[in-house]
């Protein structure tokens, strides 16, 4: 394998979501690998070695520079006076870019990010290959894709749907991303916009698309089968479905009753674990379901305590009927993200929509069971058990050592059913259990990731010449 391959990553954070952790995952791999790897990113918060931020005000006009330093100088009073900061961002935006404003306020897309056109030059050394993850996150100008795609091949991981339509990272049940968006359904769905231009703003991705030539990767086939029908189609100029990984170092079976003392958790409790940011609100995600199934389980599940563990958001302890909810804030270790999973009987994993989420994988990782609802790429991360009883969500990955089961959208009987079977029956579980371990390192190791995408690099770079 080439050793110096110079891989220049760009994504919008380089902490917090399962994007976020690909991201830096990946660029820590490649420099284990001996490649030259650098991460440029919208918004820094990490101290992580060759991660850079992208200065955009440092490359804006003339006059909206002179109109955000003097909103700079009122930075000391906003601690004292409410209205600063709003002062500074009217003359920020409103006054110093009023025509980017405007465009905002009519439902553009935003792609005022000028540092985009000078990616290239912002690392130690210019980049063998860029390879981009969210472009979406306010920091990216996707009208200089033709212009990055001539210079170098251009990598781009979808992570979600915001490419392929007029605004929303995931279209939910709408399917008007595939023939020209217009008439949204939901304005407010992230990243939201204030106004319905959506069929402009995906003709003028499609014009962008058109003009450019890159790779696309996506981590399920499920998202590949909606690029492929999409308006990003006329750009791509080759595709591969490359499963997202996990460090098996960290996340991997362990003792349990161990694991539960070092947490602080009760060692005779029956635990259900679910992750995600902000899990009450997030729009992804199907809390409700959830809150409803360990309410079904407080009534049928008596002879131990039932505790449900929701990590990614700080808020009091519940109880709903006779189970405790108990919230634990996002953690930035992943050791101790592991020790959760390796604590909990199981993790249910409901979403409304999903591309592959990253805690699926790190709950098999760990031997924990998945149950989950089977909607996006998570019917192919999980060997489906079917259970009679239980509403048939489809197989899955075939129900041939099953890892976890799949239930519908939204059916909290269902889930819940599959739940009790399990907890009830030990050896189902603990036959699942391996099972989620053994498919983790099969498929779903980092190292897996990591040599797919330097072999497709290398390819694409002889291929260039």
């Amino acid at each position: 394998m080439k050793k110096n391959i110079n891989i220049l990553q760009v994504n919008a954070l380089d902490e917090r979501g399962g994007a976020e952790k690909i991201a830096l995952s990946l660029h820590r791999a490649y420099s284990e690998h001996g490649c030259k790897a650098s991460l440029g990113v919208g918004h820094k918060t990490t101290e992580e070695p060759a991660v850079f931020l992208i200065n955009h005000d440092a490359y804006r006009k003339p006059w909206a520079k002179f109109w955000l330093e003097t909103g700079a100088r009122l930075s000391f009073l906003e601690k004292r006076l409410s209205l600063a900061l709003r002062v500074r961002r009217i003359l920020a935006l409103q006054v110093g870019q009023t025509k980017r404003w405007l465009g905002i306020r009519a439902g553009h897309e935003d792609f005022d990010f000028p540092a985009t056109w000078k990616l290239l030059d912002l690392p130690p050394e210019r980049p063998d290959i860029l390879h981009c993850h969210n472009l979406h996150g306010s920091y990216f100008d996707l009208r200089a894709l033709p212009f990055l795609s001539r210079r170098l091949p251009l990598v781009m991981t979808l992570h979600d749907a915001w490419l392929l339509s007029g605004h929303c990272a995931q279209p939910f049940g709408c399917r008007r991303w595939e023939i020209g968006c217009g008439r949204c359904p939901d304005l407010t769905i992230y990243p939201p916009i204030r106004r319905d231009a959506t069929s402009r703003n995906w003709e003028v991705k499609r014009e962008i698309y058109s003009r450019s030539r890159f790779y696309v990767a996506t981590p399920s086939k499920w998202l590949m089968d909606k690029a492929t029908r999409s308006m990003l189609f006329s750009g791509i100029r080759e595709s591969r479905v490359i499963p997202n990984g996990v460090d098996l170092s960290i996340f991997h079976p362990a003792e349990k009753q161990k694991a539960r003392k070092g947490l602080g958790l009760p060692a005779d409790a029956r635990i259900l674990l679910f992750t995600a940011n902000s899990i009450r609100k997030n729009i992804w995600k199907d809390f409700a379901t959830l809150q409803a199934v360990v309410r079904i389980l407080s009534q049928t599940l008596k002879t131990h305590p039932l505790l449900f563990l929701a990590l990614g958001e700080n808020a009091a302890p519940e109880r709903i009927g006779e189970a405790w909810l108990q919230f634990v804030p996002f953690q930035n270790e992943p050791g101790r993200v592991a020790a959760y999973y390796q604590a909990s009987d199981l993790y249910v994993h409901a979403a409304r929509a999903d591309t592959f989420p990253s805690a699926v994988i790190e709950a098999l990782a760990c031997g924990t069971p998945v149950v989950a609802t089977a909607v996006g790429g998570v019917p192919e991360q999980i060997r489906s058990l079917q259970l009679g009883g239980v509403a048939d969500a489809g197989a899955g990955r075939g129900s041939d050592s099953p890892t976890g089961v799949l239930v519908p959208k939204g059916d909290a009987k269902a889930m819940a059913e599959a739940v009790r079977v399990l907890f009830t029956d030990k050896a189902l579980h603990a036959r699942l259990s391996d099972n989620a371990a053994q498919e983790a390192r099969g498929r779903f190791g980092l190292d897996h990731q990591v040599k797919a995408y330097l072999s497709w690099f290398e390819e694409i770079l002889a291929k260039r010449g």
